[in-house]
């Protein structure tokens, strides 16, 4: 078995499977909720200061993101979790509607997986993106939760790809449409970004390939497989001399398989043994 395969055929979910008995009971349940509790506070917080005045509100929002320089230069180390309140939208219906739909997705993922394996799913994200941040260069890109969230998405979409919601609350659609566009604009930001917006590309597609990797690599094999499969029947039937009038099998599908004749008919057409057997001029053929 090639390398590639065999590193793919033992995943990182067996090292869960052991991890899980053990270490389940530890695992936060709901742990969506706490999520979005974190954004309701930040966004609180954020109205509360823009009350005060924009500068105020511009203030607040510095000191949320996550970035290499505060934290080791100016000991910021609270950018480690405030990173986490940093609200998507400022709308209130867009917010209302953006935390539903969180709460959704992870209420569903935990459903699948169990608490346990959504939590380390979460704290992966998590760990991923803050590496990205602490393993590139000083710069002046900060990083939100934006790519972490997209994350549960891509996680979400995977297993219910079917799932409609209605967009601007007329026009429905599918999960995998929406996840299409995703990984088009996730790959256009890797393209186009700074180092810190790649590194978190990277961050939010590696902790969704990390979990999904052999799933996909055996949805591709299975794709290959059926492929092959077409162009050998399409090549058996390019090449094929006896074709069955009535099924279409050919001694290049079934090698077995015997034909005959009939001469009775009007172009003296095709039928294999199995529907011969019942042909109307069978006993005029010779075999």
């Amino acid at each position: 078995m090639p390398a590639l395969e065999i590193l793919l055929e033992s995943p990182p979910m067996k090292l869960l499977d052991r991890l899980e008995r053990p270490f389940r009971r530890y695992a936060v349940t709901h742990v969506t909720v706490y999520l979005i509790a974190l954004q309701v506070i930040g966004y609180i917080a954020l109205q509360s200061a823009e009350s005060q005045g924009g500068q105020r509100a511009q203030e607040f929002y510095q000191q949320l993101p996550l970035d290499k320089y505060h934290v080791l230069q100016l000991h910021e180390w609270w950018r480690l979790i405030s990173f986490l309140l940093i609200p998507g939208f400022s709308n209130p219906l867009f917010f209302f509607l953006g935390m539903y739909f969180l709460w959704i997705m992870g209420t569903a993922l935990e459903d699948h997986w169990g608490a346990f394996r959504y939590n380390v799913y979460l704290l992966t994200g998590y760990l991923l993106t803050v590496a990205a941040v602490f393993l590139l260069p000083i710069g002046w890109d900060m990083a939100t939760n934006t790519y972490l969230l997209e994350s549960i998405f891509l996680a979400f979409a995977y297993l219910y790809p079917d799932f409609v919601i209605y967009m601007f609350f007329v026009f429905p659609v599918k999960m995998k449409w929406l996840a299409v566009f995703t990984w088009f604009m996730l790959l256009m930001q890797f393209l186009t970004g700074e180092w810190l917006t790649k590194g978190l590309v990277l961050a939010a597609t590696g902790n969704f390939l990390l979990f999904f990797h052999r799933e996909l690599w055996m949805t591709l094999r299975g794709s290959q497989r059926r492929m092959k499969q077409r162009m050998d029947t399409a090549a058996a039937e390019e090449t094929a001399i006896n074709r069955c009038i009535v099924c279409g099998v050919t001694e290049k599908a079934n090698r077995k398989m015997e034909f005959r004749y009939c001469p009775e008919c009007t172009g003296t057409p095709c039928y294999c043994m199995d529907h011969f057997t019942g042909h109307k001029h069978r006993q005029s053929v010779k075999v």
